[in-house]
């Protein structure tokens, strides 16, 4: 075990002068969220196709700048919950998401298209991502939550409510496995979590407000959308008053992908000078990539 991990720190030291590389790819898979309307980091349910593109530039062997961007849509329904309580608030929503992402990739092992040709990796940064919460509404068409102050966000009675920007950031963080196919692509297997700064990406955080005072202010579709328990059958005839929890604001939202990517490696522009080369007996032959 010793001499394995002598033989990848020198290898990482021989290789931290190699070429400079390039990837870029495109990323394909399923994403979720996790936040008010699920009670589960990993539901059953709310899976939705992601796609992206990525762009890396490797500056030795071990470190790597990675930029991308993604699209996804997120949902969430207290109807899927397996808790009574939820299943009474009935409330739901989905979204188109946006992401665009930059951060760093280290590698376990210093992987490299004529050697170690495989390894684990983590990765962390900061993206900024669109979002624009929605739901049906009673004759089910689709109605976008935001401008309906479900929460009273924006109303003067209620000052601590800011109006939330469509426009956020997030924490990506994450790992996976890649390998090289050949010399020219590299397959990766990614999990990425993204802590976000807000905690309405499915327009629920706080309590409710007065309904009365709501739909003066925004109208009935308003105060039908932010309450919606009293369109369930077995609906107590009791609505929520001011100040009745609605969501959890004591924590933000998450959202995350599960993805494969296929990256095309090639050189740094410009970069032409050729590997160092090692004398360590029995090591190994240093090539011209």
């Amino acid at each position: 075990m010793k001499r394995i991990l002598l033989a990848l720190i020198l290898l990482g030291v021989t290789q931290a002068e190699a070429q400079e590389h390039h990837e870029i790819g495109i990323t394909a898979g399923l994403s979720n969220y996790y936040g008010d309307l699920t009670q589960k980091m990993f539901p059953k349910y709310g899976w939705a196709p992601m796609g992206g593109i990525i762009y890396k530039y490797s500056m030795n062997p071990w470190v790597s700048l990675r930029f991308g961007a993604s699209y996804t849509s997120l949902s969430g329904a207290d109807s899927m919950s397996e808790i009574s309580v939820y299943k009474a608030r009935n409330l739901d929503f989905g979204t188109h998401l946006f992401e665009m992402h930059g951060g760093l990739e280290f590698n376990f092992i210093p992987i490299e298209a004529y050697y170690f040709k495989a390894t684990p990796y983590v990765f962390g940064g900061i993206s900024a991502f669109y979002f624009n919460p929605f739901s049906k509404d009673p004759n089910g068409d689709k109605v976008f939550l935001k401008p309906l102050s479900t929460e009273g966000e924006g109303l003067p009675m209620y000052p601590d409510r800011k109006p939330y920007s469509n426009i956020n950031m997030a924490f990506p963080f994450g790992g996976g496995f890649k390998f090289f196919i050949g010399k020219t692509f590299m397959l990766t297997t990614e999990v990425g979590f993204r802590y976000t700064n807000t905690d309405y990406i499915d327009d629920v955080s706080k309590s409710y407000v007065d309904l009365d005072t709501l739909k003066a202010y925004k109208g009935v579709l308003a105060k039908q959308m932010s309450y919606r328990g009293n369109a369930l059958k077995d609906w107590d005839h009791n609505n929520p008053y001011y100040g009745f929890q609605r969501g959890q604001s004591n924590a933000n939202d998450w959202y995350y992908f599960v993805n494969i990517g296929l990256n095309i490696y090639f050189k740094a522009f410009g970069n032409n000078r050729e590997y160092t080369k090692t004398r360590c007996p029995g090591f190994y032959k240093r090539e011209i990539f």
